[in-house]
């Protein structure tokens, strides 16, 4: 009964066309009495109980960005002296409408070069430098504009954490590499053997080489195969 009631309330509050109060109850085959006892009925306890935890849910909600799914909603307001069940932590999310955002599923991004020749890794997961200029990484990311893709190469000096080169185009070609490579070697000194760790696409020749060698701000590859996730560059005289 009191769900023919709540229905009749709403579609009389929300909708601008919608019958009398009267011919709704009759063709629900409620009274028109009953339904006005029931709109003015003080809320029962578990009513105000259950506002209470919607309340309370789409603050939680609205705190993780929408990330948050039932079961996490009901760990928090269990850790918030709330005795609630999950059962209707989901029962109160699906009547405020309230869908937690899904991960999308990975996807490799970075796609291996043909040749497959493995070398030592310069790096072993040390991204830490005794000195400016030693240790160098950087990559490629995607950035969305009204005209497209951008695409920022980066290089990032592992002493200090400063991005020291960059460079953006609209392509991934190696040209994009290389002028963030030589943006960092005309504006920092760079050590003599210094190693350039980045992943291995296959968008740029330095991902399809592990030696490169910076000369007069020109990027010259010499041909020594790399590795796994790394790739090594070689710089001297960058001037």
């Amino acid at each position: 009964m009191r769900d023919k009631y709540a229905f009749i309330d709403a579609e009389y509050a929300h909708t601008a066309e919608a019958p009398g109060i009267e011919r709704m109850c009759r063709w629900l085959q409620v009274s028109k009495s009953g339904y006005y006892e029931w709109l003015h009925r003080t809320p029962s306890a578990t009513a105000q109980r259950r506002q209470l935890l919607k309340i309370k849910i789409g603050a939680l909600f609205e705190a993780s960005h929408g990330c948050y799914g039932y079961r996490r909603l009901h760990q928090a307001l269990l850790r918030s002296g709330e005795q609630v069940s999950p059962e209707l932590v989901r029962e109160l999310m699906r009547e405020l409408g309230l869908v937690a955002c899904q991960p999308r599923p990975w996807r490799t991004t970075t796609a291996r070069g043909e040749e497959q020749i493995t070398t030592p890794d310069l790096v072993g997961q040390d991204f830490t430098a005794d000195a400016p200029g030693q240790k160098l990484v950087g990559d490629i990311t995607y950035i969305p504009t009204w005209a497209g893709w951008l695409y920022l190469a980066t290089v990032i000096d592992c002493f200090n954490k400063e991005v020291i080169g960059y460079a953006m185009a609209d392509h991934m070609r190696t040209s994009l590499i290389c002028e963030a490579v030589e943006m960092a070697a005309r504006n920092h000194t760079l050590a003599t053997d210094c190693i350039f760790h980045s992943d291995r696409g296959t968008q740029t020749g330095l991902n399809r080489w592990t030696q490169h060698r910076l000369v007069g701000w020109t990027l010259t590859v010499h041909p020594a195969p790399r590795r796994v996730s790394s790739i090594r560059v070689s710089c001297v005289a960058c001037r």
